[in-house]
C-alpha cells in the first residue's frame, strides 16, 4: 500500500508572505511548479499556499499590478495539511471533501513535502514507477528543459527531446553490440 510520503514532491518551493506576487510568478516559472507554500509568519503558525489560479483570479483578472501586491494578501491561509502517513485513498478523500488540488505534507509541525492530485494520478497506482528506460530518459529530459511560453514551440521542444532520447538509446544499443 502506498502512502502520501511515498509520492509527495520534495523539496518544496517556499516563499515569504511579504514577497510580491511578481516574485512569486518568477519563482513559479523558474522552478516549474504550479504552487508555492507560504512560510509561517510565526513559530507554530499555519502554512499558506499560493497557486497559479490565485494569481490569475486575484491579481491579473482584477487588473492589479503583481509588482505591488503582496503574497500574504492573496494566499489561502491556513491551507489544509496532508498527513505524511495518510493512505492514497485517504488523501483522495481529503482532496474531494475540501475541493483543493494540492496540500503541504506536515510532520511534527515541519514542512516535509507537497502532494497534489497529479501526484495521486501519476504516481499512485501499482507500477507507476516501472516505466521503461526510454520513457524515464524522456521524462527526465522534459523535467530539465527550459520553460517556453509559446505552446506550439513547447510541443516542438518536447518532440525534439523525445527524438533525441530515442536516438541516444539507439546509439547506446549499437555500442553494446
Amino acid at each position: 500500500m502506498l502512502f502520501v510520503k511515498d509520492i509527495m514532491t520534495k523539496p518544496v518551493i517556499v516563499i515569504r508572505s511579504s514577497a510580491t506576487v511578481e516574485n512569486a510568478i518568477w519563482l513559479i516559472r523558474t522552478k516549474r511548479v504550479r504552487s508555492l507554500i507560504v512560510e509561517t509568519a510565526e513559530e507554530q503558525g499555519p502554512y499558506g499556499i499560493l497557486t497559479e489560479r490565485d494569481i490569475v483570479y486575484k491579481v491579473i483578472a482584477k487588473g492589479r499590478s503583481p509588482h505591488f501586491v503582496r503574497v500574504g494578501s492573496i494566499m489561502r491561509c491556513p491551507c489544509i495539511r496532508m498527513p505524511m502517513n495518510a493512505s492514497l485513498q485517504e488523501a483522495a478523500q481529503i482532496f474531494s471533501a475540501t475541493g483543493v488540488h494540492r496540500a503541504p505534507v506536515i510532520e511534527d509541525d515541519r514542512l516535509v513535502g507537497i502532494v497534489s492530485l497529479t501526484d495521486l494520478l501519476m504516481k499512485g497506482h501499482p507500477g507507476a514507477g516501472s516505466r521503461d528506460e526510454l520513457s524515464q530518459k524522456v521524462q527526465t529530459a522534459l523535467q530539465h528543459a527550459r520553460i517556453i511560453d509559446d505552446e506550439a514551440a513547447q510541443i516542438q521542444q518536447e518532440c525534439d527531446i523525445a527524438w533525441q532520447a530515442l536516438e541516444e538509446s539507439k546509439s547506446e544499443s549499437m555500442v553494446s553490440l
